[in-house]
């Protein structure tokens, strides 16, 4: 076995060793409002569940630079955003929104997704998402870096509605294989849902 020092490598070294190693990641594709009402779209991979009761949601922002994102700096004015999982279907579109945008024009124009009302906030979610979650920002932790210069914006989105695509939806569940999620990995390599396998939990 080969013993790194994450403090004896640049941040990029272990930047490489986390993306190469905690995969497969879920993939957050997130729709947030400015303050003038522009409507941002970005994928971000540092995503997770936190909690079920509130459903809760975690999503790490990296800083350019040191600057807060779009995604970041909006949740944190408007206190709103919503959660979209990617599918296959979307993958490449999604891709497109990551490009590098100024904050007053909105990453959905580059693609062919639609932005579609939410029901109990005022963020748009996007039409071809076979599940969005309609979010309020529950918190927003600065991590990393310098107490003066933090270099993450962690998102803890609390789930005020679900929205399912019905085909996915059976009896509360939802169906892996008709979801059809992708996920990241490192690079620009992706993976699909591949294959499944069940263990029993003991007893």
């Amino acid at each position: 076995m080969i013993s790194i020092d994450p403090s004896l490598q640049s941040e990029r070294d272990n930047y490489k060793l986390l993306i190469g190693s905690i995969i497969p990641r879920p993939i957050a594709f997130v729709t947030t409002l400015s303050e003038s009402g522009v409507l941002n779209a970005a994928p971000f991979s540092y995503f997770s569940i936190v909690s079920s009761s509130p459903p809760m949601l975690s999503i790490a922002v990296q800083r350019k630079n040191g600057v807060a994102k779009d995604t970041a700096r909006n949740a944190a004015a408007r206190g709103e955003l919503v959660v979209h999982i990617v599918d296959e279907s979307m993958a490449a579109a999604v891709n497109e929104t990551a490009a590098n945008l100024p904050p007053e024009e909105s990453e959905i124009a580059l693609t062919s997704l639609t932005k579609v009302a939410s029901e109990v906030i005022a963020v748009p979610g996007i039409r071809e998402a076979k599940v969005r979650m309609e979010c309020v920002l529950e918190k927003l932790v600065t991590l990393g870096g310098t107490e003066d210069a933090p270099t993450t914006d962690l998102l803890i989105a609390r789930v005020v509605r679900f929205i399912v695509d019905e085909e996915i939806y059976d009896q509360g569940r939802i169906d892996p294989v008709k979801l059809n999620p992708v996920s990241r990995l490192a690079g620009s390599a992706y993976a699909g849902l591949g294959k499944l396998f069940e263990i029993e939990r003991p007893q």
